[in-house]
């Protein structure tokens, strides 16, 4: 069994309302939409130890007696183990107005004293989902039914976008974004569904504020789950980020005694080329669910000669593992991170310069020639500033560049700034600022060839940040007719699809950016001294995620 779990289980287990939440649970609710509708909920051994874990409270002699030790949990299970259901009948508990969820005193019970639960007062509780149209479906339609199906209906309001409790003092609301300012300061639980699709920076945000509005009540004590599968690498989703933290957590790079992660997969490294072995390898990742679940119908999908083995072990074995036409290796980028360099004044660097005017971003990246270190100068995305990207603002930023550091040479892919270039080679000179368009097929092949290489000899770093990270995990290969001197197939970068919200302009800049370092240390440039000019303001990176 390869379980991922911070903190790893105690030796000795905490206080806990985990035992009345599941009788609660048990006693209160049906099962949600799909095959076992309107039966009588039941929690798998798995599940029922999650529910202990997530309400352990510290004991009784601790200053903090009685309070939640988790403020914030994330669990992530292969698709079909009901845990969108899961998450759902854990708010369902906490908008109940006799829902055990928060220590009301001590039991003393053989011994032991043991914390005695009680409901939530005035519960506000958020269900993020990933899209408008997702919002209503999902958790929030799983605790539609599970409310209005069960034994207490008349308990609750039920309307097309929020639970109400009848009594008027609390209520659970499906959201596609961050709750109303309004709102915002009084969430006890909040809930976030599918997080591996939370890609998009809004998203990102929205779960950000959500976070921070946490300690906000702090009488409620209130906390946040987030449940997902395993997440796409690259994608720089909540679902990554929060991976990522917790195994810093886990590593002890980080102190956080707050956050509880729980995550399930098949081995990493263990062979999936017979049937019998993704058979056993699908069974671990399914852990307690594999006695309900159709193993065999998943085992099948692996014979289709078509199949996307990589998708089918990202979902069904909960693995991550990036997609087969990814460009870059989302794993190998976080590994180069280098987040305390920073490039000195009056360093040799270059620049790319990859720009939109409304529909796609517009990035400016830097690269340092002696060490190869990348980072964004500047990312504009238009929706920011009215739909179109504010030319005097990347202008300032160009300048800025110019002005901190020796900039031997710039590509520029100029189609629509056409202007701007102009004046930025009349400025610092047409043999520095250069136009180099990406739409040439070799080129741009070889240009990603050469940044893909220098990505897995290690010789790029860069600060690690979230924004770029993603520009770089959302490339696909797009194959052209074009080969190499040895007869291989070359391939530049793209979209997922034409209308893909992510975003993939700082990775081209990146591209062109460390293109220009390679010519320009191939006509010399790492010979000339640096020129080293006074520095009378400070320039910040342009961020508008």
């Amino acid at each position: 069994m390869s379980v991922f779990e911070v903190p790893a289980p105690d030796r000795y287990p905490w206080p806990s309302l985990g035992g009345e939440v599941c009788d609660w649970l048990e006693a209160n609710l049906v099962f949600g939409p799909g095959d076992k509708r309107g039966e009588p909920y039941h929690l798998d051994d798995e599940k029922r130890r999650l529910v202990w874990r997530l309400y352990e409270v510290y004991p009784r002699t601790h200053p903090n007696a009685g309070r939640r030790r988790f403020r914030r949990a994330a669990i992530s299970l292969r698709k079909g183990s009901a845990k969108t259901e899961f998450g759902a009948a854990l708010a369902a508990v906490e908008l109940a107005p006799d829902g055990p969820v928060r220590c009301d005193g001590w039991a003393r019970v053989e011994k032991q004293w043991i914390p005695v639960g009680r409901p939530m007062r005035d519960p506000y509780i958020p269900m993020l989902a990933y899209t408008e149209e997702q919002s209503e479906e999902l958790a929030y339609s799983a605790l539609l039914v599970m409310l209005s199906e069960g034994p207490h209906p008349e308990a609750y309001d039920f309307g097309r976008e929020r639970i109400m409790r009848k009594t008027g003092d609390g209520k659970a609301a499906a959201l596609a974004t961050a709750p109303d300012a309004r709102d915002g300061a009084r969430t006890t639980f909040e809930l976030f569904d599918e997080t591996h699709r939370l890609v998009l920076p809004n998203q990102r945000e929205a779960h950000r504020t959500m976070l921070a509005n946490l300690p906000k009540r702090k009488a409620a004590d209130a906390w946040a789950l987030e449940v997902t599968t395993a997440p796409q690498p690259g994608e720089s989703s909540v679902a990554e980020n929060t991976m990522d933290y917790a195994k810093q957590v886990g590593d002890g790079a980080k102190a956080d005694a707050r956050l509880f992660f729980f995550h399930r997969q098949a081995t990493e490294g263990r062979p999936l080329t017979t049937h019998d072995e993704i058979r056993a390898a699908v069974l671990e990742a399914s852990g307690p669910i594999a006695e309900w679940s159709d193993i065999d119908g998943i085992v099948e999908q692996w014979d289709d000669p078509s199949a996307d083995r990589s998708y089918l072990a990202r979902v069904w074995l909960n693995m991550l593992v990036r997609h087969a036409d990814r460009a870059f290796d989302a794993e190998t980028w976080k590994q180069l991170a280098r987040p305390k360099y920073v490039v000195p004044q009056g360093a040799q660097i270059t620049l790319g310069f990859d720009g939109s005017r409304t529909g796609d971003w517009t990035a400016l990246i830097g690269t340092e020639l002696a060490t190869g270190h990348q980072w964004a100068v500047g990312i504009w995305n238009p929706a920011k500033y009215g739909g179109e990207i504010p030319g005097n603002e990347v202008d300032v930023a160009v300048d800025g560049a110019f002005h901190d550091y020796k900039v031997v040479r710039m590509y520029a892919d100029p189609p629509y700034w056409k202007d701007e270039l102009a004046a930025w080679q009349g400025r610092y000179g047409d043999k520095v600022v250069l136009p180099w368009t990406t739409w040439r097929n070799r080129p741009m092949a070889y240009a990603v060839r050469n940044y893909a290489s220098a990505m897995a000899s290690g010789a790029i770093s860069h600060p690690g940040d979230v924004v770029f990270a993603s520009s770089i995990g959302n490339c696909f290969r797009r194959q052209v007719n074009e080969r190499d001197d040895r007869g291989e197939r070359l391939w530049t970068i793209t979209k997922e699809r034409p209308d893909s919200p992510h975003k993939i302009d700082a990775a081209v800049a990146a591209i062109i950016s460390w293109e220009a370092r390679n010519d320009a240390i191939a006509a010399g440039a790492l010979n000339v001294a640096p020129v080293v000019k006074p520095r009378f303001y400070s320039m910040e990176p342009a961020w508008t995620d």
